[in-house]
């Protein structure tokens, strides 16, 4: 088989994109938001361009080979458990898993049951209850409990599929935040930067025929396997250690999103 035919992972070539930003993760008030919830120095996003046409049935060929790349390689960003300092990627890759994550919200109205529920007030304050553990983090308020028991009554509030929309990941990564995270007494700040994190990297264009609005992205959540194990994003998991690839086809872009659980920068 001949280098770039269908099935080889020489069918993907890509290329860094560091003059790519994001806003959202660097403006003055998510930075401040961020240290208060010990992510700030944790959280990165990259670009990468390729040259392929994306094929979502082909993720795993896709996934497999940016880990293979020479440009994807010394550019790729993590942060060993050990340290705060980042580092690339220096092991072979063996196996990769990648698992679709529903993109198609295209409102954070999504979010108004919060309201409805009583588990955030009319104000905007989220409504506290007494503090109970759901192990590593402290449940102390009406949302954590809605996010993370699965025997609370208000859980149903959202449904299987809604948990596994991207929008949805998002705000509950920011809600339960680093190791040392501060929570909000307010639901605004969360709803504010997923909103902005969310929009800086999912890409929408207007269908030509219906004139709505959609979403062009793909998501996936993604995982990577040396000879040793799982060596990305961490060589521990956590439910707040994750990697996220959003792929733009059109503009042929993928966007990581990264964040390693941990304590966040302070200062």
């Amino acid at each position: 088989m001949a280098a770039g035919e269908p099935g080889d992972l020489g069918g993907y070539y890509f290329r860094f994109l560091p003059q790519k930003t994001f806003p959202s993760l660097t403006s003055q008030e998510t930075t401040s938001r961020l240290r208060q919830w010990s992510m700030l120095g944790r959280i990165k996003a990259q670009a990468f361009g390729f040259d392929q046409t994306f094929q979502a049935y082909r993720k795993d060929d896709f996934v497999m080979a940016f880990f293979k790349d020479p440009n994807v390689i010394p550019n790729l960003k993590l942060l060993p458990d050990s340290s705060g300092q980042w580092i690339t990627l220096g092991t072979q890759v063996k196996k990769i898993e990648a698992i679709n994550v529903p993109c198609t919200q295209l409102s954070m109205s999504f979010f108004n049951r919060l309201y409805n529920e009583d588990i955030v007030r009319d104000n905007g304050h989220i409504v506290k209850c007494l503090d109970s553990f759901c192990d590593p983090f402290l449940i102390s308020d009406e949302l954590r409990k809605v996010l993370l028991m699965e025997d609370s009554e208000k859980y149903e509030v959202f449904s299987q599929l809604d948990r596994e929309e991207f929008l949805f990941c998002l705000f509950k990564h920011l809600c339960l935040g680093g190791a040392l995270c501060q929570y909000e007494d307010v639901l605004n700040p969360y709803l504010e930067t997923t909103k902005l994190i969310y929009k800086d990297l999912v890409s929408v264009r207007k269908n030509p025929q219906t004139k709505k609005i959609q979403i062009t992205s793909s998501v996936f959540k993604v995982t990577a396997y040396d000879s040793a194990g799982m060596c990305y994003p961490s060589t521990n998991s956590h439910e707040q250690t994750f990697s996220y690839f959003i792929v733009d086809p059109i503009k042929r872009h993928v966007h990581v999103l990264y964040h390693c659980y941990g304590v966040g920068e302070m200062s």
